[in-house]
């Protein structure tokens, strides 16, 4: 996962904050990937990105897919 996250970083020039999922599937891991994408005072302002992302049997990435942006200090209902 630290490779594909540090692939990610490289690819979105942004470091990211967390990993809120993972799961095995047939063809390797699915994961999703929480990154600042814009960083806002106070904190809570900050915009937040979730990436599905996409990894082989290796940890390689092979894709990924920005599904949701929000602000850091919103609740999911």
């Amino acid at each position: 996962m630290r490779r594909a996250a540090g692939q990610l970083a490289e690819l979105l020039r942004l470091e990211p904050s967390s990993v809120s999922a993972l799961k095995a599937t047939g063809e390797g891991w699915s994961a999703h990937v929480e990154v600042v994408e814009v960083e806002k005072v106070p904190d809570t302002a900050s915009v937040m990105a979730s990436y599905s992302v996409s990894l082989d049997g290796q940890g390689q990435l092979i894709g990924y897919e920005r599904i949701r942006r929000y602000a850091r200090g919103q609740i999911d209902s």
